[in-house]
């Protein structure tokens, strides 16, 4: 059903770290069990900033392909795609260009700031200002319910949220909307006809968010509407149109902090990661290295666990029994760093040792790879050419 899809996406730029798969992918593989997921490696949004250097782009989406099997996506429960070969993403994209307001796009506040971070690229390029309408064309083409974000993401559904409503305020209005409306909701059936009536007026009137997301429910959960009536239904519990493109939600998800080994958020621009599939030895050799609460000079001061970035990957893999050790030896002095590292680093040998192992297998045989991915090209090419057709008609642009 629509009120349980969920899309989201990753830029292919090499092998995933650990900062990847706890801050996103681990969250991925639990909601593909509560949700119909579709999840899509955005190539074409890797050229928004690495246009001038693509010689390496087709190893990294089929290395992040392998990651994200390896990680435990299931091709079973999940479709996993590659943007550029569904085509509608960039039609969809154009078709929202002409409706979405410059200043929208200028305002989107990652988009100075990374102008200041990648100051050394040449990033006054159309591409760059608009990749946040393409991120929301690639939401919008399946028409989701959520779009699972941390907290520092939302403004860019929020923005997927505004395009949505503006395109639905200029095409959602039709010839004999009321008529066509009142003809479906009879379709329904008596009882949930009168059910609609009563959900769509406690909304109305009371704002009751409850009755809306019910009344939602019972539209998407009937299967004998079409697809022309079930959006005519949806846009007319908000308001007089049809809700071509749903607005979608916020699914907030849990993103704890994965800090790099020198301290600061673990990011291949920083040099600080550790591999998804690292080798073993280098995973202990580095993590033997990382930083540590800088007042802890010798073995016998006492440190701060809450200034330490090894406390901070305590969190993520350690038990309570062991971070309670963790606090107590370093607060007293009790234990060294190297000591308070040994069982994390057992932890995180132990991942990413399993990964790697699953990795191989689907790197041994590519063509089960490949087979995957075209396959959930397909089963996305078929929700995405359903979108299209009623944006088209819409837009009128669905000449005969």
């Amino acid at each position: 059903m629509q009120n349980r899809r969920v899309l989201s996406g990753m830029r292919p730029t090499g092998q995933l770290h650990l900062g990847n798969y706890h801050g996103a992918l681990k969250n991925w593989v639990e909601l593909q069990y509560q949700y119909e997921c579709y999840f899509f490696i955005a190539d074409w949004h890797a050229l928004t900033t690495g246009y001038a250097d693509t010689a390496g782009l087709e190893e990294h989406v089929w290395t992040m392909a392998v990651d994200w099997l390896a990680a435990g996506l299931n091709p079973g429960v999940s479709t996993l795609f590659i943007q550029s070969r569904v085509p509608e993403h960039a039609e969809l994209h154009l078709l929202l260009s002409m409706i979405t307001p410059l200043g929208w796009l200028e305002r989107v506040p990652s988009y100075k700031d990374q102008q200041v971070q990648l100051k050394d690229r040449e990033l006054d390029t159309y591409g760059f200002l608009g990749y946040p309408l393409l991120q929301s064309a690639d939401i919008l083409l399946y028409r989701p319910q959520y779009v699972p974000v941390g907290e520092d993401q939302v403004a860019h559904v929020e923005i997927t949220r505004e395009i949505a409503r503006r395109f639905n305020h200029i095409y959602g209005r039709e010839a004999e909307f009321e008529t066509k409306v009142d003809k479906a909701i009879k379709s329904l059936g008596s009882r949930n006809a009168a059910l609609y009536r009563s959900l769509r007026k406690d909304f109305q009137e009371k704002g009751d968010a409850g009755a809306l997301a019910k009344a939602r429910a019972l539209v998407e959960a009937n299967a004998r509407l079409t697809v022309a009536d079930r959006d005519r239904l949806l846009g007319y519990l908000e308001g007089g149109g049809i809700a071509v493109l749903p607005e979608p939600e916020v699914l907030l998800t849990a993103t704890p902090k994965v800090p790099g080994l020198d301290g600061r958020k673990m990011s291949k621009s920083y040099g600080n990661t550790i591999g998804l599939r690292e080798d073993a030895d280098s995973v202990a050799r580095k993590l033997k290295t990382m930083q540590t609460d800088p007042a802890r000079v010798r073995r016998s001061d006492p440190g701060d666990p809450q200034k330490c970035p090894v406390w901070d990957l305590h969190q993520v893999y350690s038990s309570e029994q062991t971070r309670n050790w963790v606090q107590s030896g370093c607060r007293s002095a009790g234990i060294g760093c190297i000591e308070c590292k040994t069982p994390l680093i057992e932890k995180v040998v132990e991942e990413v040792s399993a990964i790697a192992k699953r990795a191989q297998e689907f790197q041994d045989n590519p063509d089960v790879v490949r087979g995957i991915i075209a396959e959930g090209c397909e089963r996305a090419r078929d929700v995405a050419r359903d979108t299209l057709a009623v944006v088209r008609q819409a837009m009128s642009l669905d000449y005969r």
